[in-house]
């Protein structure tokens, strides 16, 4: 690829984003979304390998049926409320449907089986693409919309994202894969919390950005893809292998690390709206 078409390519990615994230009409909306991920297809079929032609292929069919669930819940909803407008969504069927593209845009349980599979047959720097970047246009969808969503379409989402995230990162030897698993677990956060606090959900997404941007960055400074590599590499570079693990639990959100601090007030959040059970299972 030239440098002339990959300006082209990232210059359609964030311009796609931006114009979801400013739009107030569904139609503008979706057709950022729609430009941000015609513009990456090329990025992550970048290396010539099957795999990455697979990834590819999954991308795109996933992102296209969540593009068309959007187009059908806010066609029903203009039908009912004759509005385009994004904060209009009032149907009830039309906010499930909605709620059910852009956690499958994101990656969030139950429709989460793309993600490790894609970042698997990806470059690192793609991966790091599709876990920060690629999310922020969902989220804030999902928080212009979070006043009309059920919320228990969302407490249920993101309590088996939490499972899922959890318990699929276990058995991993790849650390694409963990990643991706981390990002279905923080996502899970991020989604049950939009149902009571909108902007903290917001905080802890931006959080997990700002952590998961330098340990992708230093996996690929050091050409580390498995649990393997990752265990050879103290011996050349014992400063940056560290600072992967600190990130790492931080990310996982142990204390003091920083990425306790979104999960203590997520769950102080939960026990104040009387919902200890759930703040349980949350931990």
């Amino acid at each position: 690829i030239t440098p002339a078409s990959m300006t082209i390519v990232f210059l359609g990615i964030t311009i796609g984003t931006i114009m979801t994230m400013s739009s107030s009409n569904w139609l503008m909306a979706w057709i950022g979304l729609e430009l941000n991920m015609l513009a990456i297809l090329p990025i992550i079929s970048k290396p010539k390998t099957t795999r990455a032609s697979e990834a590819t292929t999954k991308y795109f069919l996933t992102q296209a049926i969540a593009s068309a669930m959007m187009l059908l819940s806010s066609t029903i909803n203009v039908w009912q409320t004759g509005s385009w407008s994004i904060l209009e969504l009032k149907n009830k069927f039309s906010t499930t449907i909605m709620a059910l593209s852009l956690m499958m845009k994101m990656g969030a349980a139950p429709i989460h089986f793309w993600l490790p599979e894609v970042l698997q047959g990806t470059t690192l720097q793609t991966a790091l693409l599709i876990t920060t970047w690629q999310k922020i246009a969902p989220v804030t969808l999902m928080y212009m919309i979070s006043n009309n969503i059920q919320p228990t379409i969302l407490v249920s989402a993101g309590i088996l994202s939490m499972i899922v995230g959890g318990l699929g990162g276990i058995n991993q030897t790849q650390l694409r894969k963990m990643m991706a698993y981390s990002s279905i677990n923080n996502l899970g956060w991020t989604i049950t919390i939009m149902a009571f606090s909108p902007n903290m959900a917001l905080m802890n997404i931006f959080t997990y950005i700002i952590m998961t941007t330098p340990i992708f960055l230093m996996m690929t400074n050091m050409s580390t893809k498995t649990l393997q590599n990752l265990s050879t590499t103290w011996t050349t570079s014992m400063t940056m292998t560290l600072s992967i693990a600190l990130l790492m639990l931080s990310t996982s959100g142990l204390p003091p690390f920083t990425g306790f601090m979104p999960k203590m007030l997520i769950l102080n959040e939960l026990i104040s709206q009387k919902l200890t059970t759930l703040a349980t299972l949350a931990i």
